[in-house]
């Protein structure tokens, strides 16, 4: 509806989303120094639901907002907002568990947690689609099909606040960022000042001004947060379902049945086998793992869950590969295209300086021929023609203008249309359409005097339909969108490895004090992972998108073979027994009952 191209629409979409993963850091300095989770969560919730309205208002067109600027601005307060309260939603659910008694039930929390938000993900992509195809201000509803999630958003704003009573609030213990940022400065100053002076770690030069507790609770995130370093590239490859793979699916057939999947509707693939694969991965697969002490920690079910990326876009490139040969042959740098259809019910002869139209240069009744690749070496070139009209004399036809000049441009197709008056010429598309829609032109010589009316009927009307020549310039979409599960499902088996995971070991292994400042670490590196397809589409590296698919893939596979290498060396922290008032009760009997659910815990 904006009119951008693929490439552009593509570098937006993931600016979009690394901001979104850039604010948590953000999220987690306002939660952990000044308002704590709970307020952060509203007011940036807040800020997320004006964004969503002022997205929608940009789609109504009757308001007359300025529609790129505004929908600029709605996404940018959107990401202000998302990614405020993302750190801190699962770092605010994660407090209200007792440690390491309930850790069970944390790792349980976790999975529904993502369950949840899968489950809102599928019925948002299966819905969003059919709101946005539906007609209003006669073009698809866009304005509804973003109103609809913001009063969503609204209402849910009111439901957490709600339940606010029954929350575990843990105070915000000051300005972290800064107290954090100042230390490991004074701990390389005094380093680089001692000149050589051992000490068992780098920030233990620190401790003539900070106290240990502090310091210790900072290597703890740095040890975490040295892990994350090659992590980016899994979001890289993970993000692109909204993109590049949606983008695929618009060029494949979508019919099943009496029903057609549209391309962004694809996309509900993924939550919908999420919601599958966590109960099994949950109660199945990770038990089995389990004892037989294979894929049994956490860093080790993020390895497999990298390598799993890493096939998916194997299968990726296995479908670009099929699709290729289903793509049209484009114009390129150097050539042009030429496609001329006669309007006539007569064959024509056309001869073009330069040119071989081809053998018999002879073009039948309402017909077309092309020239697929025309040699040129300068930005426009002047063709001269010449047709032969014969046949057309003999049928009556009274013909003018049988010779002439028209212009083709470098890297693009024009397409010549023969009538009894002569030859006209128009700069055409012969590119697969980005929506997946079928494209149709017509092309129709009248009489000066005559009227006439072109109608489009179903097929099970019945009315009697004149027979018009049907001429395909671009093939159909043939390769069915069912080649796409395989890299859905393998993608998705990787996101619960990958992804739960990973929001687990980043709350379980940060010290009470930086938690949310850890999950923040753990989104960030989903930003830089989207800065890593901004650079790579940007540059564009290749002239095949199979060749950018196959990167990924082994950019994938070998940096998770230099992750594994880290996690042998890496300690995992151990959870201290958490004392707190609000739950000691777990601990103890109460009205002279033992907590068995706590006891069987214990056992465990």
């Amino acid at each position: 509806m904006l009119g951008y191209s693929e490439s552009t629409s593509t570098i937006i979409y993931h600016v979009f989303s690394s901001l979104v993963y850039f604010f948590p850091l953000l999220g987690a300095i306002i939660s952990d120094s000044w308002l704590g989770k709970f307020n952060t969560i509203l007011y940036l919730s807040i800020i997320y639901s004006l964004g969503q309205v002022i997205l929608s208002l940009s789609a109504a067109t009757p308001i007359g907002l300025p529609a790129k600027e505004f929908a600029i601005l709605g996404l940018i307060l959107i990401a202000v907002g998302t990614g405020g309260i993302k750190p801190c939603v699962s770092a605010f659910g994660g407090d209200q568990f007792v440690l390491p008694q309930q850790e069970k039930q944390l790792a349980m929390f976790f999975s529904i947690f993502y369950f949840s938000i899968n489950t809102g993900s599928l019925i948002s992509t299966i819905l969003t689609p059919v709101i946005r195809k539906t007609e209003c201000f006669g073009a698809d509803c866009y304005f509804v099909a973003f109103l609809v999630p913001a009063v969503l958003m609204i209402i849910s704003i009111v439901v957490f606040v709600t339940g606010k009573r029954m929350y575990k609030m843990v105070n915000p213990t000051g300005n972290l960022i800064v107290k954090v940022s100042k230390c490991v400065c004074h701990a390389i100053y005094n380093k680089i000042k001692s000149k050589g002076e051992k000490r068992d770690h780098w920030l233990d030069h620190a401790d003539d001004v900070y106290d240990n507790k502090l310091i210790e609770d900072i290597k703890v995130v740095l040890r975490v947060l040295k892990l994350f370093v090659p992590l980016p590239i899994f979001w890289a490859l993970y993000d692109q379902q909204g993109s590049q793979w949606t983008f695929q699916a618009t060029r494949m057939d979508g019919q099943i049945g009496s029903i057609t999947i549209l391309p962004d509707q694809l996309q509900a693939v993924n939550p919908l086998l999420i919601m599958i694969f966590i109960p099994i991965f949950e109660t199945g697969i990770y038990p089995i793992f389990a004892k037989i002490h294979f894929i049994n920690t956490p860093l080790k079910k993020l390895v497999v869950g990298g390598l799993l990326a890493s096939v998916a876009f194997v299968a990726a490139g296995i479908v670009e590969i099929e699709l290729e040969k289903t793509y049209p042959q484009l114009p390129t740098n150097g050539s042009a295209q030429i496609r001329i259809f006669n309007t006539m019910n007569c064959t024509v002869n056309v001869h073009l300086n330069e040119v071989n139209l081809d053998q018999k240069n002879v073009i039948n009744p309402l017909n077309m021929s092309e020239v697929l690749e025309v040699k040129i070496n300068e930005s426009i070139k002047d063709i001269s023609y010449t047709i032969d009209f014969e046949d057309c004399y003999d049928n009556g036809y009274i013909l003018k203008n049988n010779e002439g000049i028209v212009s083709v441009e470098e890297a693009s197709a024009t397409s010549w249309v023969i009538t009894p008056l002569g030859l006209y010429s128009y700069k055409d598309r012969v590119n697969k359409p980005e929506n997946g829609k079928p494209m149709v032109r017509s092309v129709i010589y009248l009489e000066s005097e005559s009227n006439a009316t072109l109608k489009l009927l179903r097929k099970d009307e019945n009315e009697t339909v004149v027979s018009i020549p049907v001429i395909t310039v671009t093939p159909p979409n043939s390769l069915h969108m069912a080649w796409m599960l395989p890299q859905y499902i393998i993608i998705t088996m990787a996101e619960v490895m990958f992804s739960v995971t990973g929001l687990q070991f980043a709350f379980t292994q940060a010290p009470a004090s930086m938690k949310s400042l850890l999950q923040a670490g753990w989104l960030l590196s989903v930003a830089f992972g989207n800065l890593i397809v901004v650079i790579v589409k940007g540059s564009h590296p290749f002239e095949r998108l199979v060749y950018e698919i196959f990167l990924y893939a082994g950019l994938m596979a070998v940096v998770m073979v230099i992750f594994g290498i880290m996690t042998i060396f890496y300690k995992y922290v151990e959870i201290p027994e958490e004392k707190d008032n609000d739950v000691a009760i777990s601990l103890e009997e109460k009205n002279g009952n033992v907590n068995l659910a706590y006891k069987d815990d214990e056992k465990r």
